[in-house]
């Protein structure tokens, strides 16, 4: 199509980074608000909501997040006494779901996107939920991030239903789901003797 004798031109596609940090500018495609109407995601919200940047990360942001949050909890634990990690990682657990919620929300008003491919607190929060109660070692963190990841792609019942929850509920809650389908998964390898104690 021409304009004026000139062609006219589509704008590209903003990648996730700049959709997420200039989310002013960013026109969601089944909102009704118009960008300049949206309110800024606090650089707070953005920091959580993409855990310090690992949401920007491609391909496949859920599992780079899933995996820092392995990688973290196995260098922490080292730190932690075996009988008090499963209080930290239960606290940190519920920091993440409760922070993560404010965030998603903020982020997700902010660019108009129910659910920002960017923001992963959630899979954050799911990955530890897979963790309480598992003894740490190599192979019981390689396998908890491999059944959080199946289960928050595969999304059984009632897992799918949860992301119609508003905001940043609907955001976090779902994977809140698959981690304890994982979770119940890992202690029923655990109670076989499957992993070790």
């Amino acid at each position: 199509m021409r304009v004026g004798g000139l062609p006219s031109r589509e704008p590209a596609k903003a990648p996730a980074s700049e959709e997420l940090l200039s989310a002013d500018m960013t026109s969601a495609t089944n909102s009704g608000d118009s960008p300049a109407a949206r309110p800024h995601a606090p650089l707070w919200a953005t920091l959580v909501a993409t855990f310090f940047g690992a949401g920007l990360l491609r391909p496949a942001p859920g599992s780079w997040a899933s995996a820092a949050t392995v990688l973290l909890w196995w260098l922490a634990s080292r730190w932690i006494a075996p009988s008090m990690q499963p209080a930290v990682i239960m606290g940190l657990a519920a920091l993440a779901v409760a922070a993560g919620i404010a965030a998603a929300t903020r982020v997700a008003r902010a660019t108009g996107l129910e659910d920002p491919q960017f923001v992963v607190i959630d899979e954050v929060a799911g990955q530890l939920i897979t963790l309480i109660w598992i003894p740490v070692s190599w192979k019981s963190l390689l396998l908890g991030f491999i059944l959080f990841r199946a289960f928050d792609i595969a999304k059984p019942p009632p897992v799918r239903s949860l992301e119609r929850f508003p905001e940043g509920t609907g955001i976090v809650i779902d994977d809140v789901g698959a981690g304890l389908y994982a979770l119940a998964g890992m202690h029923i390898l655990l109670h076989y003797g499957l992993l070790p104690r």
